[in-house]
């Protein structure tokens, strides 16, 4: 073999591996190609085996030609191993489905929030006392957010700056809930007495967003119908629930108010179980008594709009906020705390 074969052979060698190292597809198909150009018998390793047979000045000149045509091929396989292994590797994470962004085990599990919470407290205080769960509509028409709870036309709780409501083309007007008291006289037209029913949900009012108020919140309806209900069960129901709920040394007294569907009416307030002795209470104002929900008697003509002849039927009713009764129970004094989604407080429950 002459010099100038051994350079065209040579030149040769590096433009092919040049070309079929990049169109290896595999790491597999790749070292089959180091091994056929740098193995022991490959074509490169050969071809620097034939310098022996080339006088000392060629092989001065042709010597470090091949040593450099090694090292750059040596280099190139290399690289291209390493670009490989970075495809395969993205290959196998993507057929796994393996999400490498999520946090290291153990994975921190979520928690339920707080209005859940004390929602799933209450509904099991009510079942305990043979209450059963109610749900209704969320947009509800006049006739039983209004008509149907005694609500007179004219009342303030109808016009628009306190009642959102939805556009429709005909028939009774439809809005968005403003309580979840409609449930009582949905459950009384689908139901025989005597009756026993909560209906949580959430309510919808055209209300500004304060540390006491929410144009969403939650609210428990509840309500007992049946031939000789008092308001003595009214009373000892609450009790109950209040204990359940705050401990067996809840107290509550009854204030005479007035609700367009229930008569008589009254405003419920709970012993304060904050107050201590000595101490200025921030949560009374130092009363001793908060003030919760409203509550009684239900009016006949709530009755009669349910199909119940009020002459044979009675019943008590009462309506909780969630957010309230949760800022006492978890001795938070702002109700945005429920819904700024701030995780050091969440965290807590």
């Amino acid at each position: 073999m002459s010099r100038g074969d051994w350079e065209a052979k040579c030149s040769a060698i590096k433009e092919h591996y040049l070309k079929t190292s990049e169109e290896a597809a595999s790491l597999e198909a790749l070292e089959e190609l180091q091994i056929k150009c740098l193995g022991r018998k490959g074509e490169l390793t050969e071809l620097l085996k034939a310098l022996k047979d080339f006088s000392l000045e060629d092989k001065k000149l042709l010597g470090p030609l091949g040593n450099s045509l090694k090292e750059t091929l040596s280099a190139l396989f290399e690289a291209r191993k390493a670009a490989l292994a970075r495809l395969e590797t993205n290959s196998q994470l993507n057929a796994e489905k393996l999400d490498i962004t999520l946090p290291a085990f153990p994975v921190p599990s979520g928690r339920l929030h707080p209005l859940t919470l004390s929602l799933r407290r209450m509904a099991d205080i009510l079942k305990s006392l043979g209450f059963s769960w109610a749900e209704g509509p969320l947009i509800e028409n006049e006739f039983y957010n209004f008509d149907a709870l005694n609500t007179p036309t004219h009342h303030p709780s109808r016009d628009q700056h306190d009642t959102i409501y939805v556009k429709t083309e005909k028939g009774p007007r439809n809005l968005m809930r403003t309580h979840t008291s409609p449930i009582q006289v949905r459950y009384m037209k689908t139901h025989k007495p005597p009756l026993r029913a909560f209906a949580p949900g959430r309510a919808i009012r055209n209300d500004s967003l304060d540390a006491s108020h929410s144009p969403v919140f939650h609210q428990i309806e509840g309500f007992y119908v049946d031939k000789n209900v008092s308001m003595a069960d009214l009373k000892y129901t609450l009790t109950a629930f209040m204990g359940g709920l705050f401990g067996p040394d809840a107290k509550i007294r009854f204030r005479p108010s007035y609700f367009s569907f229930v008569e008589p009416g009254v405003e419920v307030d709970v012993k304060c179980v904050f107050c201590k002795p000595g101490e200025k209470c921030p949560v009374c104002k130092s009363t001793g008594w908060i003030e919760m929900l409203g509550a009684g008697m239900i009016h006949p003509n709530v009755l009669k709009a349910g199909g119940l002849n009020p002459d044979e039927w009675r019943g008590f009713a009462f309506g909780m906020g969630v957010e309230r009764l949760s800022m006492l129970l978890y001795g938070i004094s702002d109700i945005r705390t429920f819904y700024e989604n701030d995780l050091r407080i969440l965290k807590q429950f």
